[in-house]
């Protein structure tokens, strides 16, 4: 069966689809991977044609986690829905992306209480994302954060227009 790998938080742009794909991508040379496009705007599903890795909408969930993938990648839509606390049971591991910004630490708020009440926060992980290079307000973020019970991870990804761009090119 494979592992499930979600990517999740509340808020938009900050950059849950981009950290799957470039995962998904960075895995498939190694490893039978596969995204599942949770979000109704299905950025990720409408690239499926242009992508290596392939790209299913929702409702194939129960089908892919019965395959022969190892890894399946879950994109999730930018709010809160219904279905998290499913997808957070049925998740091996929670990546929680987010900027380091006043606005996203709110935000988090609501997708780690959501977590935490599906008894999850064990799986979860926030890693910060488009970091900006030689600012103090990721720290302060960082400090802020440990408030909460999930782990925070000491890598950070930073803005890259190359990130950004390797959905272009496939990793």
């Amino acid at each position: 069966m494979a592992k499930i790998i979600l990517t999740t938080h509340q808020k938009g742009g900050v950059g849950k689809s981009t950290l799957s794909f470039n995962l998904a991508v960075n895995l498939k040379e190694n490893a039978k991977v596969c995204i599942i496009d949770f979000d109704a705007q299905g950025s990720l599903y409408q690239i499926r044609d242009l992508s290596e890795v392939p790209i299913f909408s929702a409702d194939k969930l129960k089908e892919i986690h019965n395959s022969d993938f190892d890894f399946v990648f879950i994109d999730t839509p930018p709010y809160l829905s219904n279905k998290l606390p499913e997808l957070c049971n049925l998740s091996d591991v929670i990546i929680i992306p987010t900027k380091a910004g006043v606005l996203d630490l709110l935000a988090i708020k609501s997708t780690i209480d959501m977590i935490e009440q599906s008894g999850n926060e064990h799986k979860a992980v926030i890693v910060f994302n488009m970091v900006k290079p030689n600012t103090t307000l990721t720290d302060e973020i960082k400090n802020q954060l440990g408030e909460y019970n999930v782990r925070v991870s000491k890598n950070m990804i930073s803005d890259l227009v190359a990130f950004s761009r390797s959905v272009l090119v496939n990793g």
